[in-house]
């Protein structure tokens, strides 16, 4: 039991010193505000549990992180099950978030796509839709070389290839940048927690 959590810290802990990693993060927060700013949206797409962090994350910016605020623009592609179903069946399973971005994406969207492996079938395919369609492309994996790498114009690669312990981080560093986007959306005063100097 000790060593699962030990094994958990041991992998924050590598992001917290990793200074091209935390700045890799503070760039995915410019490009965010900047593209709310800009009155675009925030896409989410993944499978099972990265399908509920598409969700949990979605629902942060929707809703609320820490502050009472105006929402912000984000969908999860990875919520409804009749769409899911229908392309799933209609298309196949690797189009069922190609076929939305297609419906939903504009130039200076973002896609952010969430897959452990960064191999994903539908994850690569909805990549390559989004890079024709314009949108910019952020990718949250492992550590391992995969599909994700060429296809991101920023990629979020937590330092593991443990599944578990890389969703486990993948909600961390996405609580960090809905925090720090709150925070600049609304100029707010940053919560000490959390803060990267």
């Amino acid at each position: 039991m000790k060593n699962y959590i030990l094994k958990s810290i041991q992998i924050k802990s590598e992001i917290l010193h990793d200074e091209k990693f935390l700045s890799s993060i503070e760039k995915v927060v410019e490009i965010i505000v900047e593209a709310l700013k800009s009155n675009k949206k925030i896409l989410f797409a993944g499978n099972g549990g990265s399908a509920s962090d598409c969700n949990h994350l979605a629902t942060e910016l929707v809703s609320k992180f820490y502050k009472e605020r105006k929402g912000l623009a984000a969908i999860s592609l990875a919520s409804n099950n009749s769409l899911l179903t229908a392309i799933g069946n209609d298309y196949g399973y690797d189009k069922v978030f190609a076929r939305q971005v297609e419906a939903l994406g504009e130039k200076g969207d973002i896609l952010v796509g969430i897959s452990t492996s960064g191999n994903s079938k539908n994850i690569i395919e909805v990549f390559k839709i989004a890079k024709n369609l314009g949108l910019i492309i952020i990718g949250f994996t492992g550590l391992n070389p995969c599909a994700m790498d060429d296809l991101c114009d920023v990629v979020l690669k937590v330092p593991s290839n443990d599944t578990p312990i890389i969703q486990e981080s993948h909600i961390m560093i996405g609580h960090l940048i809905c925090k720090i986007v709150e925070e600049k959306m609304f100029n707010l005063q940053p919560n000490s927690v959390l803060q990267h100097s």
